[in-house]
């Protein structure tokens, strides 16, 4: 059984690191669980941001390791591994490959993406109320697609790693 739930502007990403991460434990404890494996197995799909190209990002539960509130995060119409087989989820090299490719293609903008890159990690500023327009670095990932994979990567390893750094991994990696 899979369910597909619209959460279009439901995870705000404003408060502390628990207030967030709060929020999307609670949604997933809403789930039914499975009765089994395979079909018994209950599945989810989260619609969590329309980027400006129209694609979606989508949170899909179980992840590939099935431990308890992971989740994946998935991108409509988007392939993340361009030299091998289609993939539709970043990694967090992906990104930072990425916004290593705008750093040096342009280190004064970057400098100023990074500054939101840094709000969303505080948990201070919706992703939506970013100007991309103003992060054109014509090379890589669309800014949308990258910041609000950025959001879900840090809230999924706030869920995940808790008890440890948390966030703080995936940000002292970012370039």
């Amino acid at each position: 059984m899979e369910k597909i739930i619209d959460c279009l502007n439901y995870f705000s990403n404003i408060g502390t690191r628990n207030e967030v991460r709060a929020r999307v434990i609670k949604k997933f404890m809403e789930e039914e669980p499975g009765t089994g494996s395979g079909k018994k197995a209950s599945r989810y799909k989260y619609r969590v941001a329309k980027l400006q190209n129209g694609n979606e990002v989508i949170l899909r539960r179980p992840a590939n390791l099935k431990n308890g509130f992971d989740f994946l995060i998935t991108v409509t119409n988007t392939n993340f591994n361009p030299s091998g087989q289609y993939r539709d989820y970043p990694k967090h090299d992906d990104v930072i490959e990425d916004l290593q490719r705008k750093k040096e293609s342009n280190p004064e903008l970057y400098n100023l993406f990074k500054e939101q890159i840094v709000k969303i990690f505080e948990c201070k500023i919706e992703v939506e109320n970013i100007d991309f327009g103003k992060f054109d670095f014509r090379v890589g990932y669309d800014v949308d697609l990258i910041l609000h994979c950025l959001k879900w990567f840090f809230i999924e390893q706030d869920i995940r790693y808790w008890n440890y750094s948390g966030r703080d991994m995936l940000m002292g990696g970012i370039p």
